[in-house]
This record gives C-alpha cells, structure tokens and sequence, in this order.
C-alpha cells in the first residue's frame, strides 16, 4: 500500500459561461471561463477507514466508512459517488481523512459550486487512494462528470465539470467526442453579480431541454435530418406553419446562441481581441436567454442594465438561470461597475483562473 499523504489541500475554481448557455446537453459547444473564486478541500488522515466532511459554509457534515459500494444518503450524494466511480475505475481506499471545505465560489448561484467540489473531490481521492495515481485535469473533468451526472441520471451537460477542473478560457466540445482548445486568456476583468435569488437548477435544466429536445423532434417531422449542428436558420423558412411558434423560436434562438458561440471561438483564437465586439455579443447572448428561453428574473435584468450604464462592455445571466448569478465585461472600470451592480445585488470583481490544483503548504 501506497504511503497516503498526511494532510492533503486541493481548490478548484467556479466558473462563467461567456457563449454557449443551456447548449452542452444539446451536444452543441460552449465557452467557459474558470474565475478567480475557488472552493477548497483540507484533509487530515485518520487512523481508521472513516470519512468525516465538515462544510461549515452550509452547516453540513458528512460521514461514512470505506465499505465496500457505498449506499447512497440521497440524491446528488456527491461524497459517496466519487469514492463509487473511482472504484469502478480500479481505485482502492482504505483510509480515511478529516476534510473540510470552504469555499469563496457563491453557493447555488450558477457559478458551478457543486462541480467544483466534485472535482475537487475527485482530485483529492486520487491522490489519498492505497493506489494513487494521478490524474490529468482532463481525466478530472471527465470522472466528475461521471460521479456528478451520469450516477445520478441527471439533465445537465458536461461543461461545469471540464471547465472547472481544466481552467482558463476554453472551447468546449462534446460531440462526436470530447474535444478541448484552449483560447486566448488576455481578457481582463470581469464583475460577479449575485443576485441572492434561490434557484431551481434541475427544474430549469428540465424544463428547457425538455423545450429544446420537443422543438427538435417537431422539426424532424418535417426534416427529418434536422440537426443542431448542421442547421441554419434560413432552414426554419421550410418549418414556418408547420411547428408552433413556440417550438419556432427555440430552434431559432439555438441556432443563433450556437452560432454566436462559434464566431466567439474564432475573436478568442486571436492574440489582439476586439473586447467591444464580445461585449456586445454577450449582450446579444442574454437577450436570447431572456426572452425565448425565459431564464432571466427582474433583478438580473436590472444588475445587468446598471453594469451596462456603469460602462460595461456587456453582461449576461450565467448558469441554468431562475435567479443565480449575472456577469459583467468590464476590462476598463471594473471597480465603477462592481459599484453599480452591489448597489442591487451582490458584486464581486473576477479574473481567469488555472484549473484544479494541490496546494503546496501540505504535508
């Protein structure tokens, strides 16, 4: 058996979505950003096979021993799923660790809090393991996409699980495989708006897959080989009358968020990039997001409207939506933008942040 570390600290960043919102479950792209807000796990060993997780952030405590599968407490048992996959994936744990986890990531805001920890999770039991192997951040992303989603059977996408444990700016493809470029990483600052409205995540992931994926199936009545990847929009001239306004306006407003997620992809792949032009693309985004896939609220409308008059190149909703967080563009006048957003919300200046990582001040 491998010597386990006697004390192990791993953080791992939130994250925003520039363009590409409610599009990776679609298996369309997306481009994340990692931020400068992260959540960490501390871990001490034990003498016995137990696991006890403090989260004081939430008044939580987690426990449970290294016996064979675990049970799981409930659904999203993210501590108990992790150790599950690892297994599956020829890991081996027999003990255990004092952890706790803190974090500076807003919680159920949108900025992938519960991804984050999953990763961070994950990075920590790969490296505490009998068998420690390590793992690239890529591999990381993958596993926590396996613990968090697939174990579960949940709505969501991949992209919360690759662009936090990867980190920086990248483009995001999922189909037909996982593929990850890294773009140009000279953005400047951003402001973080929480807006502190509770939000259904899976209820909104339900709903508007469900919306997409009924739109898609109207669409292949008629085309039968209809697709989002390939469609344009002067195709939806052939659908007119044929599907409902509604179902019209989603397959409309897909293939425009996909579009403007790939004419991002090509600004971001230059050295010099035109930060007017993504502002306004972010504006353009979140117009969409607001009024055909309805995920904006009152509030994130307004924090956006004062960034915007503040100086803000653009602004968007980040996330699932219902509430949550907004982010502002603001490479200039940061400070005067954060300002006009904390006067409704909560605000916080954010820049691009590297992937998961251990810290070094461990034993």
């Amino acid at each position: 058996m491998s010597h386990s570390p006697s004390s192990l600290t791993i953080s791992t960043p939130g994250r925003i979505c520039l363009f590409g919102e409610h599009q990776d479950y679609l298996g369309l792209p997306v481009i994340p950003a990692a931020i400068s807000r992260r959540i960490s796990i501390r871990g001490s060993v034990r003498k016995d096979d137990r696991m006890h997780i403090n989260l004081p952030d939430v008044s939580t405590e987690v426990s449970f021993t290294l016996k064979d599968t675990l049970r799981y407490a409930g659904k999203r048992d993210y501590f108990r799923s992790c150790v599950n996959v690892l297994r599956k994936h020829g890991y081996t744990f027999s003990r255990g660790y004092d952890c706790i986890v803190t974090s500076t990531i807003p919680i159920t805001a949108g900025t992938s809090s519960s991804s984050a920890l999953v990763v961070s999770w994950i990075h920590f039991l790969s490296l505490i393991a009998d068998n420690p192997t390590p793992l690239t951040r890529e591999e990381m992303g993958s596993l926590a996409y396996e613990a968090e989603v697939l174990e579960f059977s949940e709505p969501g996408g991949m992209m919360d699980q690759y662009s936090t444990a990867m980190g920086g700016l990248i483009f995001l493809e999922s189909q037909p495989a996982i593929k990850i470029t890294p773009l140009q990483v000279g953005l400047g600052a951003f402001v973080l708006g929480n807006s502190n409205q509770q939000k259904d995540t899976h209820g909104i992931l339900a709903r508007v897959r469900g919306q997409a994926t009924a739109a898609l199936e109207a669409a292949r009545r008629h085309l039968p080989d209809f697709s989002f990847h390939t469609a344009r929009r002067d195709d939806l001239r052939h659908l007119r009358g044929r599907v409902s306004p509604d179902e019209l306006a989603m397959l409309e407003t897909t293939i425009m968020n996909r579009d403007l997620t790939f004419e991002a992809r090509e600004l971001l792949l230059h050295e010099n990039v035109d930060h007017k032009r993504i502002g306004s693309m972010l504006i353009e985004h979140q117009k969409h997001l607001r009024d055909t896939l309805r995920i904006s609220t009152p509030k994130i409308d307004a924090m956006i409207d004062a960034a915007m008059k503040a100086g803000a190149l653009g602004a968007k909703i980040n996330g699932s939506g219902g509430g949550g967080c907004m982010f502002a563009y603001a490479p200039d006048n940061a400070q005067r933008v954060a300002e006009a957003v904390g006067a409704i919300g909560e605000a916080m200046i954010v820049s691009v942040d590297e992937g998961t990582r251990r810290e070094h001040h461990d034993a």
